[in-house]
């Protein structure tokens, strides 16, 4: 935990209702800003969604200038311009290194700890916000009073303070605490709350061999979404992915659900190619030199080398070469067939899977009733927003921790000066 001198329970208060990573940012910042400090998150440990990111290791921001940040924001980018500026990632970069948590640099300048462990991003937030007064207790309701001070209640309190900040995160992920509920607590209030859409979320599938390889990973394979019907790229990626009883996953599916939306998805294809390294007619000497090599077996076992096994039986039946065919039987056209499964494998696409599932949920409290630079909302004043709550998101990659961690700076510092303003008047 930083030094910071601690404010006295006379002073006026800052209310932080979550406890991610934006609510035990704004909580810090309001801390070191001399406010007194109270979070209300209501599981039992904080920043649970944050433990579980990235595969439980954190990719807690991206090695970028603010201005490429702010082009991997789909929604909403110039609300954040302020914010980034303020809370850039070099900030965010130096603040975990100041607080014990050495960083790295992966491929797409994605900014992880050197431990892997997401945990330790979590404990070095704790540590940070552990000034606060903390209660784990679910808020249920949220009011202004005529006097200026806002009122929480839980099923066991009211809690009064001079400003609330509202970080409770999205509707994805519910078991983590992000149940859409900070939504509920705006909108009574008279903000309005964008559609609720699911982004960085798995995808759907009509197509019976996506059960048929469930649990398969697919690593260094090429990925193309466009229409079925033929028409316009919408997305291409190169990196890994998963087949699963529903559809596709994994980090390359979940970033081109970012890309899809006010698209038919329905209307979609996922092109996979199998072997991106490789062009048809260097692919193709390949697969002759396999089959000179296993000339006397059967189709069906000489793919081996080309392909994982679960995989195998599904491209000998859409190839069109009975398995059972000796190798050295095999044409040109049939050759040809084959070349053409590992470089455009398709599987049709349906829809998103649910908001539950989600990694970030899309929409949220309507930015134009905020304001960018303090975070307070335009309608009502000493409350405050941050993190996933607001109408703003991003790609995979970092981004999204960031607009957290920036929003939540800018919200705990304006809060603390809302109330040492207040007081002074």
């Amino acid at each position: 935990m930083s030094m910071m001198s601690m404010p006295s329970a006379e002073c006026p208060r800052v209310l932080v209702i979550g406890g991610g990573a934006a609510g035990m940012m704004a909580a810090g910042s309001a801390l070191e800003a001399g406010a007194a400090v109270t979070v209300l998150e209501g599981k039992s440990r904080p920043g649970r969604k944050v433990a579980i990111t990235g595969k439980g290791r954190c990719n807690v921001t991206n090695d970028c200038t603010p201005q490429e940040l702010l082009s991997n924001v789909p929604r909403n980018p110039r609300f954040l311009y302020a914010a980034m500026a303020a809370f850039p990632p070099s900030a965010t970069m130096a603040f975990f290194e100041e607080h014990g948590v050495p960083l790295k640099t992966e491929r797409g300048r994605r900014v992880f700890p050197q431990s892997d462990r997401a945990l330790d991003i979590v404990d070095a937030l704790i540590g940070y916000s552990g000034g606060a007064e903390w209660h784990h207790e679910k808020v249920e309701g949220l009011c202004h009073r005529e006097d200026g001070k806002w009122v929480a209640t839980t099923a066991e309190r009211a809690y009064v303070a001079d400003a609330v900040i509202l970080a409770t995160g999205g509707k994805s992920y519910p078991l983590t605490g992000s149940d859409g509920s900070g939504y509920q607590l705006a909108a009574r209030l008279g903000h309005t709350v964008t559609a609720l859409t699911p982004s960085l979320v798995p995808l759907t599938s009509p197509d019976p061999d996506c059960p048929l390889l469930m649990g398969l990973a697919l690593k260094n394979v090429g990925l193309r979404i466009l229409p079925a019907a033929g028409g316009k790229l919408i997305y291409e990626d190169f990196g890994e992915m998963l087949f699963t009883h529903f559809g596709l996953s994994g980090p390359m599916i979940l970033s081109a659900s970012a890309h899809l939306r006010g698209v038919a998805i329905n209307s979609l294809v996922a092109e996979i190619d199998l072997k991106p390294a490789l062009d048809e007619k260097t692919l193709d000497a390949r697969l002759c030199s396999d089959f000179a090599k296993y000339a006397n077996r059967n189709f069906a076992n000489a793919l081996g080398d080309l392909l994982p096994s679960g995989m195998i039986p599904v491209m000998v039946r859409r190839s069109g070469i009975a398995g059972e065919k000796k190798v050295n039987a095999i044409t040109r056209e049939e050759r040809k067939r084959l070349l053409a499964c590992f470089k455009h494998f398709r599987v049709p696409l349906s829809d998103f899977r649910p908001i539950e599932e989600a990694i970030i949920t899309s929409g949220g409290i309507e930015v134009k009733e905020v304001d960018p630079k303090t975070m307070m909302s335009k309608k009502l004043p000493g409350l405050f927003f941050a993190g996933e709550i607001l109408d703003v998101d991003a790609y995979t990659g970092g981004y999204n921790l960031q607009i957290a961690f920036a929003t939540g700076v800018c919200a705990g510092r304006a809060a603390a000066a809302y109330i040492n303003q207040e007081e002074s008047l």
